[in-house]
């Protein structure tokens, strides 16, 4: 494949995490194993936008407290035929009462209608995600617990 270029579709992932020290994944049928939200960038649309759009999709999640960039790399699905991905990671913190909770995907992809199995997980989480997911989830800084204050008198 000599001068052929191999197409890089642009992803978008979210780590979403709530106290500091919750990571937000789901399982679904039909999926590789443990997962974080994530999705295609659509034409026209940046990252930020894709991030805000998947994670409502896939999620059901709007009210997004906080976003940090973590990194971006390109990750080889496959290597024949080539299927190259452009990921975009950020770091979302958001405030859910809900430890556990089935949201039915949204939007025009291929997974509309899915069922996914969302759960709560503590960092650093026990299990490798499918598809690298977890790649960047060491830059995930867990709150430390702090004492509590005393009160002097």
């Amino acid at each position: 494949m000599v001068g052929t270029e191999v197409p890089c579709v642009p992803k978008v992932c979210a780590y979403i995490t709530r106290n500091g020290r919750e990571l937000l994944t789901f399982e679904a049928n039909g999926h590789d194993g443990l997962q974080v939200p994530k999705g295609t960038i659509e034409p026209g649309e940046s990252p930020l936008e894709a991030l805000h759009r998947e994670v409502a999709e896939e999620s059901g999640l709007t009210e997004l407290e906080s976003t940090r960039r973590l990194a971006e790399d390109v990750w080889v699905r496959r290597l024949s035929p080539p299927k190259l991905y452009r990921r975009h990671f950020f770091h979302v913190s958001v405030e859910e009462d809900r430890d556990r909770w089935t949201h039915v995907v949204t939007g025009d992809g291929e997974e509309r209608g899915m069922e996914f199995e969302y759960a709560w997980r503590e960092l650093p989480p026990a299990r490798d995600f499918a598809l690298s997911l977890d790649d960047y989830v060491d830059r995930l800084e867990p709150v430390a617990l702090r004492p509590q204050a005393t009160e002097s008198r």
